[in-house]
């Protein structure tokens, strides 16, 4: 797998879909705006309202995945990343991604209390593309 090639595609992408479990073992999903800051395909980071169902999901269980797919007419390109989710309350990640425009869901700033920030930490990654499917370990 061309770990370049999978990063270059993820940096295009403006959306991620992301998987979390919830209190009954059910998997859910929700699509989320990318952040500008991650760390190759391994770590992603995400804002978010600290008082959403999503945040105490993964306070309960940190299990989840990151899907990005590209659909063009002959080609379809799907990366699923498996790994674990942190929520981060600290000042300083939450200053680091506060972006012009994040006012209008957090009116207190960066020090909102409904504002925090979620790290993906990925372990595994599954890619396919033109019916070929690759499997590595991060």
């Amino acid at each position: 797998m061309d770990l370049a090639m999978l990063e270059r595609f993820v940096g295009r992408q403006k959306v991620a879909l992301v998987g979390s479990v919830d209190g009954d073992g059910f998997p859910a999903v929700k699509a989320m705006l990318m952040v500008k800051k991650r760390e190759g395909i391994r770590v992603f980071y995400f804002s978010t309202n600290t008082s959403s169902m999503r945040v105490g999901q993964f306070r309960e269980n940190g299990k989840a995945c990151l899907y990005f797919y590209r659909k063009a007419w002959f080609r379809y390109q799907g990366l699923m990343l498996r790994g674990q989710m942190d929520v981060l309350e600290d000042a300083d990640i939450k200053l680091a991604l506060w972006q012009r425009g994040d006012e209008m869901f957090y009116p207190a700033g960066p020090s909102d209390p409904d504002y925090c920030v979620l790290r993906f930490t990925a372990v595994e990654a599954r890619y396919y593309c033109n019916l070929h499917t690759e499997s590595v370990r991060l």
